[in-house]
C-alpha cells in the first residue's frame, strides 16, 4: 500500500527559509512538509500579512515538495472558546486565513488544536462558544474544499481520539474529522489503541511523535514509550494514509543528517508499507 510520510517543519532550524526547509526534507526523502502556523506573531503573518502570504506560497509553487497539511496551533492564544469576544473573534479571523492560505497553497488537511481555552479556564460557556464558532469555522471550511482534523492535545480537553469525536460526532460534516497526536494520547491512556478504535471512519491522517509520562515534545523517535508499531497498523487497517512526523530540531545537529534519522526510525517500523 502507498502511505504519505511528512515532516513538521520546526523538525528543522528556524534560521531556515521556508525555501530551506522544503529542500532539506525532500533531500531526506520526506513526501510533504507540514507547515506550522503557531501563535507567534511571525507565523501568524503567514496567513494574515498579504505579502509574507504570497511570498510562502511562491516558494511552495516554485519548490517540488508539497506542503500537503496545516498545524494551526495559534488558537492557543487566540481560542475558538475564549470568554473574552475579541479573542473570539480574532480566532475566526485567523480561522478564514488559514483556510484561505490552504485552498491557495493546495493544502489539504489543517490540523485543528483541540482547545476551548488554553491560557483561561475553561467552564460551560468556553465549551458552548468552542462549539458555537466551531460550526462556523466548519462552515468556511466546507466552502473552500478543505478538511480539517482536530489534533488530540496535551490538556483534558481533548487528550483523546474519543473525546474529539464527540465534537466530530456533534457537527457531523465531512469536512471535520481527526488527526490525532498518538504520543499525547499515549500519555492520556493506557488503551490508546482502544481509543483509536472507538473513532474508526474519523480518522484522516496521523501525527507520529515521541512522549513520555508528562513529556510531550523535543524527544527523538526511540526515547520515549509510544507503541509506533500498535498505532500504525491499527491506523493503517483504518485506511489512514497520511502519516506525519513531529520533532523538533535539537538546536546542535546537522540538520539533514537530524532529520534522516529520525525518518529511518519510522520508516522501519512501516517496513513493506511505504
Amino acid at each position: 500500500m502507498a502511505v504519505d510520510l511528512g515532516i513538521y517543519e520546526k523538525a528543522m532550524p528556524e534560521s531556515f527559509s521556508f525555501a530551506d526547509k522544503l529542500k532539506t526534507a525532500e533531500a531526506a526523502g520526506f513526501d510533504y512538509l507540514e507547515i506550522s502556523i503557531d501563535e507567534s506573531d511571525k507565523k501568524l503573518s503567514r496567513v494574515l500579512d498579504g505579502k509574507v502570504k504570497k511570498d510562502i506560497i511562491g516558494d511552495i509553487r516554485s519548490g517540488s515538495l508539497p506542503v500537503k497539511t496545516m498545524c494551526l496551533s495559534g488558537h492557543r492564544k487566540y481560542p475558538l472558546g475564549s470568554h473574552d469576544p475579541a479573542l473570539r473573534r480574532k480566532s475566526l479571523e485567523i480561522m478564514q486565513a488559514a483556510i484561505d492560505f490552504s485552498a491557495d497553497a493546495g493544502i489539504r488537511i489543517i490540523q485543528l488544536a483541540g482547545y476551548d481555552v488554553y491560557y483561561e479556564t475553561g467552564d460551560g460557556d468556553t465549551r458552548a462558544y468552542f462549539s458555537e464558532n466551531l460550526a462556523k469555522c466548519v462552515e468556511m471550511a466546507s466552502r473552500a474544499g478543505v478538511y480539517m482534523g482536530f489534533e488530540t492535545m496535551e490538556t483534558d480537553f481533548m487528550n483523546s481520539a474519543s473525546k474529539a469525536d464527540k465534537y466530530v460526532k456533534m457537527i457531523n460534516s465531512p469536512y471535520l474529522k481527526i488527526y490525532p497526536d498518538i504520543g499525547n494520547i499515549r500519555n492520556a491512556t493506557e488503551d490508546y489503541l482502544g481509543d483509536l478504535r472507538n473513532v474508526r471512519g474519523d480518522i484522516i491522517a496521523a501525527h507520529l511523535k515521541e512522549t513520555v509520562e508528562g513529556v510531550y515534545r523535543d524527544m527523538e523517535f526511540g526515547q520515549g514509550r509510544v507503541d509506533f508499531e500498535g498505532c500504525i497498523n491499527e491506523l493503517l487497517a483504518q485506511g489512514v494514509r497520511i502519516f506525519t512526523c513531529e520533532f523538533w530540531y535539537d538546536g546542535k545537529s546537522d540538520p539533514l543528517e537530524y532529520i534522516t534519522r529520525n525518518k529511518d526510525y519510522v520508516e522501519k517500523i512501516f517496513a513493506g508499507n511505504r
